[in-house]
């Protein structure tokens, strides 16, 4: 059975609140990992408290991050991308703290930055470069970088399933390996199933995400593809929930929250876990069905 986790981002998204109450909420729910976004790095102290907070609880921790413009690592200013590198090498450093063995992200390139047209072959080539010394320094931490795909609205580096393959196997480090959003996925892709395939040989990391941000299994994304993928291609990897509400404020104006989707994030955490529980478990019954079916 795979490890599910619930993404912060509903309750913080600089976790300098006090989230230990958070955390046994989650733990007694049955999750068990927290995915926490690490984008302000430096205070060492703040990330070793919460570490420990965690291992009190008995909670296990993934990390996620990106690039804001000063920290573009397609910049034509190599100033800027060598800004990036050591940013993202301080964030493992707060990940190696923490005890997250996994930093997922869109931190190829700079957050919502564009500027019109078509990656370069320039801008490929300094992302692949930079990622490259910063899978060098994750391998001495421990740390595996796992890179996501975003949709077109948010990024013009890595939008599908095949590019962000090409981009592992050009930065061809074993601590660079992919990530897999489902969000980003139904916007983007023909098949959301043909696409985690794509990824497979590489996927370490699975975010399962509502194409409307809410209570996963509410909306229309096809998890049911998703999940037969999942056991299909052995995955065992984490899968974590990730959704947004409108808080907080500045998360909510970020990835464009107008309106409340969910009761509350405790019930969205409740019924994920339980819609990826059911799910799961349909599959492996449906896998046991078929083989006595075909031993038959």
């Amino acid at each position: 059975m795979n490890k599910v986790g619930m993404n912060m981002f509903v309750w913080t998204m600089s976790m300098d609140e006090e989230l230990a109450g958070t955390f046994a909420f989650l733990k007694r729910s049955g999750f068990d990992f927290v995915e926490i976004p690490i984008n302000t790095p430096g205070n060492i102290e703040k990330w070793t408290r919460i570490g420990q907070q965690l291992n009190e609880v008995g909670l296990g921790v993934q990390a996620c991050t990106l690039c804001g413009s000063e920290h573009n690592l397609i910049s034509p200013d190599a100033s800027v991308r060598q800004a990036g590198i050591t940013h993202l090498k301080q964030v493992i450093d707060c990940c190696a703290v923490v005890g997250a063995p996994i930093l997922m992200g869109p931190f190829y390139a700079g957050f919502k930055m564009f500027t019109g047209k078509p990656a370069t072959a320039d801008e490929w080539n300094w992302s692949v470069t930079s990622m490259r010394e910063v899978a060098d320094y994750a391998q001495t931490k421990g740390v595996v970088l796992a890179a996501e795909y975003l949709n077109r609205f948010e990024t013009y580096l890595l939008t599908c399933a095949d590019d962000l393959v090409r981009y592992v196997e050009a930065v061809d480090h074993p601590n660079c390996r992919a990530a897999f959003d489902t969000f980003h996925a139904n916007i983007e892709e023909k098949n959301i199933g043909d696409a985690l395939r794509t990824c497979a040989p590489y996927l370490v990391h699975v975010q399962i995400s509502e194409n409307d941000r809410s209570t996963p299994g509410r909306g229309h994304v096809n998890f049911n593809d998703v999940f037969s993928v999942l056991k299909d291609i052995n995955y065992e990897g984490p899968i974590a929930i990730e959704a947004f509400g409108p808080n907080p404020p500045e998360l909510a104006a970020a990835t464009h929250i107008f309106r409340p989707m969910f009761e509350s994030p405790e019930q969205l955490a409740i019924d994920g876990l339980a819609f990826i529980k059911s799910e799961s478990v349909n599959r492996v019954a449906g896998a046991e069905r078929k083989s006595e079916l075909i031993a038959s």
